[in-house]
């Protein structure tokens, strides 16, 4: 059997391309090992899939090379997404920091992107595993089962091993190396990180959560933080956990809206009032106690040398907590690393080396921010792939 594509996973960006492709003119065969399309789609954004970010600009994605996502993601935007989903009367709200959702069910989505593969006459097989992949005479084969497909474009499109519940495998850099293309080593992102040693204590707050800054490095998110029986998690720590490195400390800032001085006023105001209360009021009761504890001051503020009182403010505002590790691919949102995109147009997605070869997606070195970012790549690199192919 031939076609024009053969495109190898239907997630976010092979369905994408699929359907972009389909509907310019191209026979697609879209071929998936999972009994159903869409797998991570559905679960994303609990249940109602976080689809795009208004604010998806280059920036908020991680990668080797910083400036590979800007063509895809300036050709087709969040906008663009966001029209295609009006067109399919599909109710959305905003919900924090740019962040769009489905009012009712990602099943929405993946019917939306089912729908515009059925508009292009995509050829969709599930529960094909692919037993062989070849590329001879300008033409790759895929073997799956009794079936070959055979075209002169091939994208990969397989995502990374983030999620391995899903399906989720490394297929994607397993095929890269097979065609030469270089691969930046792979690692779990958007991730919680566990905690050890003398941080153990803050596992006895498991299920407790504040608003706070977190930082890695020079980068720094104001989101949720969540203790958790292994370490930290919540929105905050997703997002730095991309950035940091094993080894390496994750700075707190609790309380982030109390200016400098807060409370040396404080003692100024309420002499008698204890940095118990006072954390208690702010935050929740047993968040705050195991602050105060580890702060050892119990008793009245206008007890305490302004010294003593500067030294827990200090402590306050960075707060260093150093992982042992993360959770793992397991719990995981996306991948970081993957295809190099030394290797790869940045306006095709085609391979420099290997004419005719795409990647697009997870699949690639680009890692997007929490809250719909990824998605948008998704979008963006499969759009640029189909208007090659």
């Amino acid at each position: 059997m031939t076609h024009d594509a053969i495109i190898l996973g239907a997630g976010a960006a092979g369905l994408w391309c699929a359907a972009t492709a389909g509907q310019r003119g191209r026979r697609v065969a879209l071929l998936d090992h999972s009994p159903e399309v869409g797998r991570k789609i559905l679960i994303s954004g609990g249940g109602r899939c976080n689809f795009t970010n208004l604010g998806a600009s280059p920036e908020r994605y991680l990668s080797q090379n910083p400036h590979f996502a800007k063509s895809a993601l300036s050709r087709y935007t969040p906008q663009d997404f966001l029209a295609l989903v009006e067109r399919h009367r599909i109710a959305w709200h905003e919900k924090t920091l740019g962040q769009l959702f489905c009012d009712g069910s990602a099943r929405q989505i993946v019917g939306l992107l089912l729908d515009e593969c059925a508009r292009g006459a995509v050829d969709v097989a599930c529960n094909a595993t692919i037993d062989a992949v070849d590329h001879a005479d300008g033409l790759f084969r895929v073997t799956s089962g009794t079936r070959t497909f055979a075209a002169p474009s091939l994208v990969i499109a397989t995502g990374g091993p983030a999620i391995p519940k899903m399906g989720a495998t490394g297929f994607a850099y397993e095929l890269a190396r097979q065609f030469g293309l270089k691969v930046v080593q792979p690692r779990p992102a958007l991730v919680p990180l566990t905690l050890a040693g003398e941080d153990l204590l803050f596992r006895e707050l498991s299920g407790v959560s504040a608003e706070v800054i977190a930082q890695s490095g020079k980068t720094a998110f104001r989101e949720a933080a969540l203790f958790t029986h292994r370490g930290l998690s919540g929105p905050a720590i997703l997002q730095v956990s991309s950035y940091w490195q094993h080894g390496d400390p994750i700075a707190v800032r609790f309380l982030p809206d109390r200016p400098a001085g807060w409370l040396l006023e404080a003692k100024a105001a309420h002499p008698r009032a204890g940095l118990r209360r006072l954390l208690r009021d702010a935050l929740p009761e047993r968040l705050a106690d195991v602050l105060c504890d580890r702060l050892a001051i119990d008793c009245e503020l206008g007890a305490q040398t302004d010294r003593t009182l500067r030294a827990a403010e200090a402590k306050l505002a960075d707060w260093r907590f150093t992982p042992n590790g993360s959770e793992g691919y397991a719990k995981a949102e996306v991948t970081a690393g993957g295809i190099a995109t030394t290797e790869l147009s940045s306006k095709t997605m085609e391979s420099r080396r290997v004419p005719g070869l795409y990647a697009i997606g997870e699949a690639v070195d680009v890692t997007g921010w929490l809250g719909g970012y990824n998605f948008q790549w998704a979008w963006a690199s499969g759009w640029a792939a189909a208007q090659s192919i």
